[in-house]
């Protein structure tokens, strides 16, 4: 039986693997000049390949239809990754938040044991190869065409990602795919992505924020509260709170705020007693540089402005209702939400593949024989830390051994 697998990611790579460990004849097709392009960037180039939780908490960390992910998690779950990765030479180690990381703090070394693995298991791989078009007839697969080739096959692994990172070769090939197969496609949406503020803070941007928490809010209602790190861009703020919020809100329509809580760790009470005392050792300074250590120089001018408390005042002169201003001030810094970065900035694609069509026990479509889908293609996301990487890796290790069956 010859399968063929479209997409040399961490999905269509796991996928061949699984595949030709049974012996069966695998051909893998990737439209780059190399193997997980996408991969070497991912983590900053460190590539955060899992995370070490159980079942649970992965599932958990499934922002797009977890329940579909619950079969692929148990057949092949962040323990397998971590032990795929030692079994085969690469060490490991876990950092903060329990994410999985090479312990060389190189991508290239993950990509190395999965082209160690393939070449073992005789996976074919041509290289710079662009599927053009799927071959169906009768409802059943029956090869795929590379501009004047043609590779038949009884199965067919479509794991060509989705549609962030384009220069990665993350087009949305495969939607098209899946579309001529009958298949609905839904909403593509950007996720793990930075928000852009209608704010001018061109003059924050690199400008970092540890320890605050950051709320989203609709009409006043919270749709999203995170506690972290966080970063000023050109256009808005990004770091890892803020994109693991983008992934609540990608789908929400009307206007957004984005509140930020510069002491999370205090209530207004006791921040208020706190800058009481400041103030008394600091009484003849003028109140620009009695707060110098509130928060950060950058954002100094701009707590100062929205307490609407003159810089040069003498902080003996300062009122109770002001100083009620400044704990707001720096309770609540709000900013108006023009929208979301770009799919093309995201770190990962909401949407995709109907998963509704696709059989969560094998990922064979429910349509065409044959036709399996694996990866980011599919209509699932997860939050940052290592989970989009094993949504990727467990999908593909199901679709790979599901067709071989």
């Amino acid at each position: 039986m010859k399968v063929v697998v479209i997409g040399g990611g961490p999905a269509g790579m796991m996928a061949s693997i699984a595949a030709a460990q049974s012996g069966d004849e695998v051909v893998l097709l990737e439209k780059n000049e190399k193997l997980g392009k996408k991969l070497y960037i991912t983590g900053k180039g460190r590539c955060n390949i899992t995370n070490d939780c159980d079942n649970k908490i992965f599932i958990a960390n499934v922002c797009t239809n977890p329940k579909f992910m619950m079969g692929a998690i148990n057949k092949f779950d962040t323990k397998a990754t971590q032990q795929f990765c030692i079994e085969n030479g690469l060490k490991i180690k876990v950092e903060r938040g329990k994410r999985v990381f090479p312990e060389s703090d190189k991508a290239s070394d993950v990509i190395k044991v999965f082209q160690k693995m393939l070449d073992k298991n005789n996976v074919e791989i041509k290289l710079n190869h662009q599927v053009t078009k799927v071959d169906i007839k009768n409802n059943a697969v029956c090869g795929v065409f590379v501009q004047n080739e043609y590779f038949p096959c009884e199965k067919l692994i479509v794991a060509t990602g989705g549609m962030s990172y384009p220069g990665t070769g993350s087009t949305g090939d495969g939607y098209k795919f899946a579309e001529l197969a009958g298949h609905n496609v839904t909403t593509l949406y950007p996720a793990l992505v930075g928000i852009n503020l209608k704010e001018n803070v061109s003059e924050l941007a690199g400008v970092t924020l540890k320890n605050v928490s950051c709320s989203i809010l609709a009409n006043g209602k919270v749709l999203a509260v995170e506690t972290g790190e966080m970063l000023f861009t050109h256009t808005g703020v990004s770091g890892p709170i803020i994109l693991t919020m983008s992934s609540l809100i990608n789908k929400v329509q009307g206007d957004l705020q984005l509140a930020i809580d510069l002491k999370p760790a205090l209530d207004e009470k006791t921040l208020d007693n706190r800058l009481l005392r400041d103030f008394e050792a600091n009484s003849n300074k003028e109140f620009k540089n009695a707060v110098a250590d509130l928060t950060v120089k950058a954002l100094l001018p701009l707590v100062i402005k929205n307490s609407k408390i003159n810089g040069d005042k003498k902080v003996n002169q300062i009122t109770k209702e002001e100083r009620a201003r400044l704990v707001f001030s720096l309770k609540n810094m709000t900013f108006n939400i023009s929208g979301l970065c770009g799919l093309s900035g995201a770190i990962v694609t909401s949407g995709g593949v109907d998963v509704k069509q696709i059989n969560p026990k094998n990922m064979q479509s429910k349509l065409v024989k044959g036709l399996f889908f694996a990866g980011e293609v599919l209509d699932i996301d997860g939050f940052t830390g290592g989970f989009n990487i094993q949504i990727a890796l467990s999908t593909g290790y199901v679709a790979g051994i599901s067709a071989i069956d």
